[in-house]
């Protein structure tokens, strides 16, 4: 794909930056460069489902692009207008790719008739691989395909992953390699008025490893998909969900919590008070991942969320 001249000069000045940041990491310790971000908003919260918890009866096209599922993204749309919820997060996982411009206007004329946002989109990347190696080049290609896709769908923020370390990939060369990721994905995601999150997930639900590139990644176009079930173990998971909040630019809510590597159910009440204090604005979006069957679950789930966060 083509881009503007302007583009590709803020693409050249990325890849410096980059260049000089891991020139830095090498060196010595980080210096910090982003800060909690500072809201004074006083809108209320809203409610969303994330598709993954229909994941039971999607297709997962990452392993079958010809899948086909009990429900299509469409279904789950028409399912969640049925819940009084004011959004929906689509999901890469459960799409077609590459996603054709009449799928996408069919979404979002489908969401928009049901009276429902598209809080966001989510797709499966891993960033923990060199930008310069194949398998580096491959997945920024990917992930530029689903930012255009989400841009053209209206997805204000798109949930991504830092990504399980390949084999041979010590740590401290993963972190430099997210980094360093995440800094040009930012730069191709604020061409396109598009927000990722970057979800404490996989490698990164260590929060002291998740932190310093929280803070190394400077981008507006940046923050933390907060979500409250991925946690190294830890007897005070809510501690360490307290550390992420003031980064949140989504919050995924699930009904179990880890204390010391063992799910419980979760206090949602203190996970609401978390984002609270530190003054999260947005969505709040179910991802259920419980055992109970999931249209049983969901409307029970969502129906505390609603009375918690009137």
């Amino acid at each position: 794909m083509s881009l503007p001249q302007a583009t590709t000069i803020t693409r050249r000045k990325a890849i410096a930056a980059t260049s000089a940041l891991l020139t830095g990491l090498c060196a010595g310790p980080l210096v910090r460069a982003i800060k909690p971000l500072n809201r004074t908003s006083k809108s209320p919260f809203k409610l969303s489902l994330a598709a993954y918890s229909m994941r039971s009866y999607l297709p997962d096209t990452r392993k079958d692009p010809k899948a086909v599922g009990e429900m299509d993204m469409l279904g789950f749309i028409d399912y969640a207008s049925t819940l009084g919820i004011d959004a929906v997060e689509l999901t890469g996982y459960f799409m077609p790719y590459p996603l054709k411009n009449d799928a996408i206007n069919q979404l979002k004329l489908r969401a928009h008739i049901h009276g429902l946002d598209i809080s966001g989109g989510a797709i499966g990347n891993n960033f923990t691989h060199g930008p310069g190696s194949d398998e580096g080049r491959q997945q920024m290609r990917d992930t530029r395909k689903w930012i255009d896709y989400y841009s053209a769908l209206g997805a204000p923020v798109i949930r991504v992953f830092g990504g399980k370390p390949a084999r041979g990939v010590d740590e401290k060369r993963a972190v430099k390699n997210i980094i360093a990721n995440m800094r040009l994905a930012c730069d191709y995601a604020g061409d396109k008025g598009v927000i990722l999150g970057m979800e404490n997930h996989d490698f990164l639900i260590d929060i002291d490893r998740m932190l310093p590139i929280i803070e190394a990644v400077d981008s507006p176009w940046f923050g933390v998909n907060f979500d409250s079930g991925n946690i190294a173990p830890t007897s005070d998971p809510y501690h360490e969900l307290a550390r992420i909040a003031p980064y949140a630019v989504n919050a995924q809510i699930k009904v179990e919590i880890p204390v010391n590597g063992k799910k419980v159910p979760a206090d949602l009440g203190r996970v609401i008070r978390i984002l609270r204090k530190a003054k999260y604005a947005g969505y709040i979006t179910l991802e259920y991942e419980g055992s109970e069957e999931p249209r049983k679950a969901i409307p029970k789930h969502l129906a505390e969320l609603r009375a918690l966060i009137a």
